[in-house]
């Protein structure tokens, strides 16, 4: 049963072997995988012996990693959370595949340089039924930019001076100063007032007006969803062992997986009876982050040293199996907002280690470091081949694992030294505002790794004042250059888009930047399972 992965596993060391990693440590960094096998040969009878009596009958079952943090648009910033609000909460405008703004809950003209008039589509209701008017809009986006609601995406929005409703379908908007990219920020799911008043911080049940509404949030761990449009039922269990998921999915007790998953159990269950995968190139960003408030990772000549230590290139080939691309940048070379100039981060231990003698390390008098990630076990291979890698120039990793909410909250709280995230659906360029500039510190934004520069300050304001889209990406270039320069985190790659779904699935597809739309077509089909 396991043939094909056992020899799978004995190709990945014997490759690795001969790209330097020394035994101890690629021990290490197979143990995750040999322990994710044995753990399959373990649950293997538990898990197919177990009935599904405590899912939905006739629901589409939709494995998660990790459960969302929230389901109220003006509070979620991790990327599940992010992912399902859009699935229930309509926002005024949404991104096509070119990352241009288009319409989505309205349709909106430029009167003046600094004022844009919204035309809400006709007819639009919330779940229960209430219409979904201006002053639904209104009362949205006036949350979100209260200080003392605290929401991250205030940011954002603060070009916004004033909004006016002339009737219950139209939504005036007066800024600051003229801003060419300005409908792009209003991508945040609109919410009735009366729920924002009867919570104010936060609600209990979502009621939105996208394609669909949440009629059962048992857990954070399990939440159900009804498709307007034919009540077809999503339940989006979460699952947190991957290996658990591939079982649980080669059984037939999930139908999708999207993401999440170790090249070695993709392939494996590529070989199931009634299982399917496939991948897809992404956007997702992921990068090495680090404290700047800390003393030691705060030294730009040390950070300048991990990044030569880093052998991405190994990392894409023998943890992601080549499916993934190295970054340089936040954004991708494709994007209006890119640069496509930008140099790679050279692998160059020897140059590290002479970086790290400067400052008075070495695999003698190793510095010692500590990086945090989640408990999720590729990720933990992931930071265990990072490990290696560093003390072979002189810096001892210790890593510390925790579940997700403990993790995430530590990295927003700045409780770090070195962590791992990834950056998903990003569109618009004022993300350089939520996550590097000064004032964007938690809870105000992004601005994790506490990054305090006041030419990358200027150039982000500077970048907010020009109307000239053209001149504008440039100056967003500059950003880009400072911020390789600087170091504040080290862009590690684009992650491509894992799916694996059951062969009675129909419709679903992925898009590039990894959101679940693709549930609004996705069917079940007659195939006796």
């Amino acid at each position: 049963m396991f043939h094909r992965s056992e020899v799978a596993i004995g190709v990945h060391i014997r490759t690795m072997l001969r790209h330097r990693f020394n035994l101890s440590r690629l021990l290490k960094i197979a143990t995750g995988q040999i322990r994710a096998w044995l753990t399959i040969i373990v649950l293997v009878g538990v898990v197919f012996s177990t009935a599904c009596s405590d899912t939905r009958s006739g629901a589409i079952r939709f494995g998660l990693a990790s459960e969302p943090a929230t389901l109220d648009p003006r509070f979620a910033t991790d990327a599940t959370s992010y992912r399902i609000i859009r699935l229930i909460f309509e926002a005024l405008v949404d991104f096509d595949e070119n990352y241009q703004a288009v319409p989505s809950l309205a349709r909106w003209e430029q009167l003046s340089p600094v004022k844009y008039r919204f035309y809400l589509n006709q007819g639009a209701t919330f779940h229960n039924g209430q219409d979904l008017t201006s002053d639904d809009v209104i009362a949205t986006y006036e949350s979100i930019l209260d200080p003392a609601i605290v929401s991250p995406h205030r940011s954002s929005l603060e070009n916004i001076v004033s909004m006016t409703a002339p009737s219950r379908d139209i939504v005036d908007f007066e800024l600051r100063q003229a801003d060419p990219l300005f409908p792009g920020p209003l991508v945040i799911g609109i919410m009735p007032r009366a729920s924002i008043e009867a919570s104010p911080t936060s609600i209990d049940v979502p009621i939105g007006s996208g394609p669909f509404s949440a009629i059962d949030v048992v857990s954070a761990s399990r939440l159900v969803l009804r498709r307007i449009a034919d009540q077809q039922e999503i339940e989006f269990l979460t699952v947190k062992d991957p290996t658990v998921r591939a079982l649980k999915i080669a059984h037939g007790e999930l139908d999708i997986i999207q993401g999440s998953m170790t090249p070695e159990l993709v392939e494996w269950l590529a070989g199931r009876d009634g299982v399917q995968s496939n991948y897809r190139a992404g956007t997702t960003f992921t990068y090495l982050g680090f404290n700047l408030g800390d003393p030691m990772t705060g030294n730009s000549d040390l950070r300048r040293a991990i990044s030569h230590a880093v052998d991405r290139t190994s990392l894409t080939r023998f943890m992601f199996g080549g499916h993934a691309r190295l970054a340089s940048a936040i954004f991708t070379p494709e994007h209006w907002a890119g640069h496509d100039h930008l140099p790679a981060l050279a692998y160059d231990p020897q140059r590290a280690r002479t970086i790290l003698s400067q400052l008075g390390y070495g695999v003698d008098n190793p510095l010692r470091l500590s990086y945090k990630t989640s408990s999720d076990h590729f990720r933990l291979r992931i930071a265990t081949a990072i490990q290696d890698q560093l003390a072979q120039v002189g810096i001892k990793l210790d890593i510390q694992s925790y579940d997700w909410g403990t993790f995430y909250a530590d990295v927003k709280a700045g409780r770090f030294q070195l962590y791992s995230l990834s950056w998903v659906g990003l569109k618009q360029p004022d993300i350089f505002r939520y996550a590097f500039h000064s004032e964007s510190i938690p809870p105000a934004g992004a601005n994790r790794g506490r990054y305090m520069s006041p030419k990358v300050d200027e150039l982000i304001e500077r970048a907010e004042t020009e109307t000239k889209l053209a001149v504008r990406a440039t100056i967003y270039r500059q950003i880009q250059q400072h911020l390789l320069n600087d170091l504040p985190y080290i862009p590690m790659w684009f992650e491509d888009t894992t799916l694996i779904y059951r062969h009675s699935i129909v419709g679903y597809d992925t898009v590039l930047d990894g959101h679940y739309d693709g549930l609004i077509n996705v069917s079940r089909s007659a195939i006796d399972e």
